[in-house]
């Protein structure tokens, strides 16, 4: 009988992120999905240790070479015309660049780009929806239609737009001053600043939305009722109170939009609006080698295969949390 009651009690303690926890650790396709991204991450930090080469060094002389185990990824009839060379395990590029190499530095940009934008997605999103839903009333009705104003724009084309402006201004110049300093971080930064810029300016709108739809879902409980009751302000409440019960939903659904950050940033590159040449993306590999796709099918193979894994690890991820999260999940 006193085994039970411990039991009981213990159960009881366990919060609910400690609860959802539990639920996430048993699935196991979310979990390995988890380590697939962590691998990426180390890999991605420690390029310069892990890459066989810089993703600059060229040798004209070894210009679309291919391993000979690759050979079965050619067109037939590609040992008439195939360079082949064992010094690059994944091949080399038109340029001589080592594709592996390449594929590894291009990992930092894919999740520099994910976690940055949904960073700034999730800041600005919750700041902005918990503001709005728990002022309510002409605050939350003014605050709600610049949200609509924002998304009557299409997203991609804003977003070209933005690009296309930041480079025009890279190109010219900034001058001296404030503008000149932001053209030169992002040069330090391969481009990558204007994408952040870019992408951060209109994802947030969507957490925006939901932030304030769970703030009016829990803004009217007993909970909110009694800190209000003891004197606490509005900015406790928030923080204290309101935030630690809706941050669960928000980072599920800001985690299953961490796919579309690294695709708008590869389509960007492909099109020629992404990072800055030489810095290696994934989406400038894949618009290189379909240049070559019918003679070199790998130039493109490698780098899709890497944005398809991660883009998957993410959406597996997601949808581990979205369960683990589910308030109908009471089992533990």
């Amino acid at each position: 009988m006193a085994v039970a009651e411990i039991s009981n009690t213990t159960e009881k303690e366990r919060s609910l992120w400690e609860k959802s926890l539990a639920r996430l650790m048993r699935n196991k396709i979310a979990v390995g999905s988890g380590i697939v991204i962590v691998l990426m991450l180390l890999i991605a930090t420690f390029a310069g240790k892990v890459a066989p080469y810089h993703y600059a060094e060229q040798d004209l002389l070894a210009n679309n070479a291919i391993p000979e185990w690759m050979l079965f990824l050619l067109p037939e009839g590609a040992e008439n015309y195939a360079n082949f060379s064992d010094a690059y395990l994944l091949s080399a590029d038109h340029l001589g660049r080592d594709i592996l190499s390449r594929t590894i530095y291009g990992a930092r940009v894919s999740l520099v780009i994910a976690f940055a934008g949904a960073t700034v997605s999730l800041l600005i999103g919750i700041i902005y929806g918990m503001i709005s839903g728990y002022s309510g009333g002409r605050v939350d009705s003014m605050m709600m239609r610049v949200v609509d104003f924002l998304y009557a724009f299409p997203f991609l084309i804003v977003v070209i737009l933005l690009q296309t402006y930041f480079k025009a201004i890279a190109r010219r110049g900034g001058g001296e001053g404030f503008g000149s300093a932001i053209i030169n971080l992002n040069n330090d930064l391969g481009g990558m600043l204007f994408l952040f810029i870019a992408i951060g300016l209109i994802n947030w709108i969507g957490m925006a939305r939901i932030a304030r739809g769970q703030v009016l879902s829990y803004k009217q409980m007993e909970f909110v009722e009694a800190a209000k009751a003891i004197g606490a302000n509005d900015t406790r409440i928030m923080v204290k109170h309101l935030l630690p019960n809706i941050l669960g939903p928000l980072i599920v659904a800001e985690t299953m939009a961490i796919p579309g950050y690294i695709f708008t940033e590869a389509f960007l590159s492909f099109i020629g609006l992404g990072v800055n040449a030489p810095t290696p993306s994934w989406g400038i590999m894949i618009s290189e080698g379909v240049q070559a796709l019918r003679v070199y099918p790998n130039q493109v193979f490698i780098p899709a295969i890497a944005l398809s894994l991660t883009t998957l690890a993410f959406n597996f991820l997601g949808d581990g949390l979205r369960d683990a999260f589910d308030p109908r999940q009471i089992d533990v």
